[in-house]
């Protein structure tokens, strides 16, 4: 049985930091692409940062690139999101995602959220101006 539990979350004023990290059981980790995707309300679910399988490659909404940071452990099942220079439009729940690569072409890729099927609780994250 796949779990994804999350933690991290909490209150910042813009310009702070957080790190989420979601710890992962029940399936085969390493074989699996991980993601970090948000929502806040009234908006629709929105791909945040995704993670290859052994972390060679990375995949980033162009509104986080180069304030957020995402990275996982294999060994203890671990994946992370790094948060620096948050802004109250990253005011959200944010959910860890698992899912099978997408290996049709000439290599896996872990950038399209259809492929993500198993997700985690959330944990919210409020940033404040």
């Amino acid at each position: 049985q796949v779990q994804l539990v999350e933690s991290g979350g909490g209150s910042v004023q813009a310009g702070g930091s957080l790190r989420l990290s979601c710890a992962a059981s029940g399936y085969s980790y390493s074989t699996y692409c991980m993601g970090w995707f948000r929502q806040a309300p009234g908006k629709e679910r929105e791909g945040v940062a995704q993670i290859s399988t052994w972390g060679d490659r990375t995949y980033y909404a162009d509104s986080v690139k180069g304030r957020f940071t995402i990275s996982r452990d294999n060994a203890r099942k671990m994946l992370y999101l790094q948060m620096n220079g948050l802004q109250p439009e990253d005011s959200a729940m944010y959910y860890c995602a698992a899912g099978a690569p997408d290996c049709s072409g000439t290599y896996c890729t872990c950038g399209t959220e259809r492929l993500f099927d198993y997700w985690g609780q959330g944990t919210q994250v409020t940033v404040s101006s």
